[in-house]
């Protein structure tokens, strides 16, 4: 991955292709006019994914794919393995890092001999530990998305990276919702697993919109993943929590502004804060003082602009005589007490 001292901005094509391979390459090429770091694909298969089965378990309920077959939805989303090898060269050609999830060891087999970049754990997979451990092993970066694990299934995921000699580990706090409510994103858990698992963090959103990606940039996310479509007539599984070129674009620049706005700790002043100091408040003349005359509240008070002596001398020079003649609107200085 690039230098994470910026957000690694991730652009999911996941199943909006539209079984279409022009379509995920003309994607791939709107995913870099919106200022996406990356390109993600899913690899896999159903029969890698799932089973061919008309048994209850294998009968999606209580999401937007209602009373679907796992089996066929993954045959409808899955982006054929043929397709590979050009995208990669697309975004290639693109100057985009192209990298995918694997869901099984033959997926991170056939993603080896196209030099995949990074390898990402989907957030169901996050429990299949020699998944994982094969694609760990690789030594490649591993992010791994957090939606459905339990604290012990995601120590269990580091430690199996760790032990396959792999410490360049990214966790993404993650809804497993489609889409995702925004009352359920919990973003502070990110801090929570840069603290408990020393890794980095970050964010895969499948919320609507763009406020959890500047929110995550905030609290600190080093990648940021989101579902990305050419255009939402295109249909799939996934358009209806995807964001199309248009706000993908603004997503990017909300982003980049929350990193611009966060800064960096430091008291220096910038130059233009430190022009700003001629609007800060002096001491001047409010009356005229002859030379002789002892300085006063009356004749001397802390006003703006900043040409003057600092406020913090006002209670010093009272009742201290000055040794020329000062008239309303003079800055004071040191130099003419007596």
């Amino acid at each position: 991955m690039k230098n994470l001292n910026t957000v690694f901005i991730i652009a999911e094509l996941s199943a909006n292709h539209g079984g279409n391979i022009e379509i995920a390459k003309n994607t791939i090429r709107a995913a870099k006019r919106t200022g996406a770091d990356a390109i993600k694909l899913q690899t896999y298969t159903p029969d890698t994914i799932t089973l061919n089965s008309e048994k209850d378990d294998f009968i999606i309920k209580g999401t937007i794919w209602e009373d679907r077959k796992l089996y066929d939805l993954y045959k409808e989303a899955s982006l054929p393995w043929e397709w590979h090898k050009e995208l990669f060269e697309t975004a290639k050609e693109e100057g985009l890092v192209c990298f995918s999830s694997p869901f099984d060891v033959t997926a991170i087999d056939f993603l080896e001999d196209l030099e995949c970049p990074i390898y990402k754990i989907a957030s169901f997979e996050i429990t299949d530990v020699n998944l994982i451990a094969y694609a760990a092993s690789k030594g490649k970066p591993m992010i791994m998305s957090t939606g459905i694990a339990t604290k012990e299934d995601i120590q269990l995921a580091v430690d199996t990276c760790r032990e396959a000699g792999n410490n360049d580990i990214t966790l993404l706090k993650c809804t497993s919702s489609y889409p995702a409510p925004i009352d359920e994103a919990n973003l502070v858990m990110m801090q929570r697993f840069a603290k408990d698992f020393n890794v980095k963090v970050g964010l895969s959103d499948h919320t609507l919109g763009t406020t959890l990606p500047v929110v995550a940039t905030a609290l600190g996310a080093k990648v940021i993943e989101k579902h990305f479509i050419l255009d939402k007539s295109i249909g799939g599984p996934d358009a209806s929590f995807s964001l199309d070129e248009e706000e993908f674009t603004q997503m990017v620049s909300e982003v980049r502004n929350a990193e611009i706005a966060i800064g960096k700790e430091t008291y220096e002043l910038t130059a233009k804060q430190q022009s700003g100091k001629v609007f800060s408040r002096s001491l001047y003349v409010t009356e005229p003082i002859s030379a002789g005359e002892k300085i006063t509240e009356k004749n001397v008070r802390s006003v703006r602009p900043g040409f003057g002596l600092h406020p913090k001398y006002l209670n010093e020079i009272i009742g201290k005589k000055t040794n020329k003649d000062l008239d309303k609107g003079d800055p004071l200085s040191l130099s003419i007490l007596e």
